[in-house]
């Protein structure tokens, strides 16, 4: 361990020695502070010593106050060394088709049949949204594979190192709630294999009072909530090489149940030949909703895609791996409206719960294997999606206590504790109240951070002051909090919250306007947020100019 502590750190002394050079430099020609590349390759390398000498004084460590590795051993939140970025562009396209090829996907794409839209209309208005969230999945995870850092430490340039744990925490909840929703889908597989004996066996069914669960459906979320821990143990690597081997297998599972629809229904003819049952304002009355909505589905991950961008090899391999999130979200999209339509002809109603229709569908050996597929299915979504941010955000506010295993049990607990059977309810509250809740959430903080390093800092960064506590760090602001970005924050949330209270029940009556804002809430709060931070943040001057004057009093 000290050997590997010893050379983390002097690769981190040898590209921070060498990227203020090139700063100093930088300023010694202008005194407006530099415009780098959108996306760069990577950090400016070099050789320097292992200290620093502060006016020829006394000599100083370059590792900061708050050490990147946590004293009590870890190494989750430090920068990821060149060794480890070895997640090529394939790795990552994999990496989506295992986040995209879900249930909770299945369950978006039936929700917009069961709303009322056409196939058709459903596929585009899930393309238009990946095409958005795309946009900001690679302006977010560019600074994480030049530099190699996750999500948790990435947010202290914006909100401070203090700060970032206000949106970390946010983003994490969210995450815990989508996973004890997706693992209670799992449990109602497993139940859906139980033996029939059991599952008419009175007492086991009767809801615990306080709880609205039966014992037996509380017993299946937790015996699978197990069986994705024991994947969990296994860290990024076993994460890594199960989306890796089951992306395949998932495509042929989708592919197959996409058979039986076409045979069942006598091809996709009558499937995509049903009218809509909304046209015109009714349409579009759905329509931005349900854009937003599709935008929310990714939001969390598009905000902690650093968490996974960090290992890429390059910007290139980025760029091309999330290209994946919109080629194959349109086609799992295309095969579960396709399915979910299918179901109105054949069965003559429509069934957007896919553990429904398994349950009406072949005999035993096809419900083994398709409950198999949605096993692997949620499982490879539910840690990647929902397990890394939250355990990442543990780890963050509590190095001595949090590994990402423990953070990891942590998420699981909390997400089991959110009683998750009551976060998924009907199509229209699956959309309406939770998806477009998160949006409200998660819109204001995209808005700040991609705001704050593509506006405000133009693209610079100071990695070792990403770990500092000293009150004259760049990212300490007040007290560690960049009262700005909170300001920013609060300014999108207000702007949308009063349409999440009127769809609650708790506002009764709400002004068109102030509904319109909630059914566009990630766009509103998004770009509210982002305004009111630059605005407050260039007001006083681009603190990038101060930050580097700062960083040439050191001499070399």
């Amino acid at each position: 361990m000290a050997a590997v502590s010893m050379a983390l750190s002097r690769a981190l002394a040898a590209r921070h020695s060498a990227h203020h050079l090139q700063l100093h430099h930088l300023l010694a020609v202008s005194t407006s502070p530099p415009r780098l590349p959108l996306l760069p390759r990577g950090p400016p390398a070099g050789i320097a010593p292992l200290h620093l000498t502060r006016g020829g004084g006394t000599a100083r460590r370059i590792m900061p106050v708050c050490p990147r590795l946590g004293s009590g051993g870890s190494d989750d939140l430090a920068p990821t060394p060149k060794s480890e970025r070895t997640m090529t562009g394939f790795d990552l396209a994999s990496l989506w088709v295992g986040l995209v090829v879900g249930v909770p996907a299945y369950y978006l794409a039936g929700s917009l049949v069961d709303l009322g839209m056409s196939a058709i209309q459903g596929v585009a208005t899930v393309t238009l949204a990946n095409l958005i969230v795309l946009a900001t999945l690679v302006l977010t995870a560019a600074p994480a594979v030049t530099h190699g850092l996750p999500f948790p430490v990435l947010a202290r340039a914006a909100f401070g190192v203090h700060g970032a744990h206000v949106p970390a925490v946010v983003r994490a909840v969210i995450g815990c709630g989508w996973f004890g929703i997706e693992s209670w889908i799992g449990g109602r597989a497993i139940f859906l294999l139980l033996p029939a004996w059991l599952k008419t066996h009175a007492p086991l069914l009767k809801p615990v009072p306080g709880l609205g669960a039966s014992p037996l459906e509380i017993a299946c979320l937790l015996v699978f909530s197990a069986a994705q821990l024991v994947v969990i143990m296994r860290g990024m690597d076993g994460i890594r090489k199960l989306e890796k081997y089951a992306a395949p297998v998932l495509v042929a599972l989708t592919s197959a149940l996409l058979a039986w629809a076409y045979v069942s229904a006598g091809g996709f003819g009558p499937i995509l030949s049903l009218p809509p049952r909304l046209v015109g304002g009714d349409f579009w009355q759905l329509f931005f909703p349900a854009l937003t909505a599709n935008i929310s589905f990714w939001s969390t991950v598009s905000i902690n895609i650093p968490d996974f961008a960090r290992y890429a090899r390059s910007q290139t391999d980025q760029v091309l791996g999330q290209i994946g999130l919109p080629l194959f979200m349109g086609m799992f999209t295309f095969a579960g409206l396709a399915i979910t339509s299918s179901t109105e002809a054949i069965f003559g109603q429509v069934i957007s719960d896919p553990i429904e229709l398994l349950s009406r569908i072949g005999g035993p050996a096809t419900r083994v294997l398709a409950i198999f597929g949605i096993t692997l299915a949620i499982i490879t979504t539910n840690i990647a999606a929902n397990v890394v941010a939250p355990a990442n955000t543990l780890v963050a506010l509590a190095p001595q206590t949090f590994t990402f295993a423990k953070g990891a049990l942590a998420t699981a607990l909390l997400g089991i504790a959110l009683q998750p059977w009551r976060l998924l309810g009907s199509s229209e509250s699956f959309v309406f109240t939770w998806l477009l809740g998160n949006a409200a959430l998660m819109g204001p903080i995209g808005g700040v951070v991609l705001a704050d390093h593509y506006i405000v800092r133009r693209t610079a960064l100071d990695v070792d002051a990403l770990y500092s506590e000293e009150a004259d760090s760049a990212y300490y602001f007040q007290g560690g909090f960049n009262v700005a970005a909170m300001v920013a924050m609060a300014a999108g949330f207000a702007a949308v919250m009063p349409g999440f209270l009127h769809k609650v029940g708790v506002l009764p009556t709400m002004s068109k306007a102030l509904v319109v804002a909630y059914d566009n809430a990630w766009f509103v709060s998004f770009f509210i947020a982002g305004a009111v931070y630059s605005l407050l943040r260039l007001r006083r001057g681009v603190e990038v100019k101060r930050q580097y004057s700062r960083a040439t009093s050191y001499s070399y």
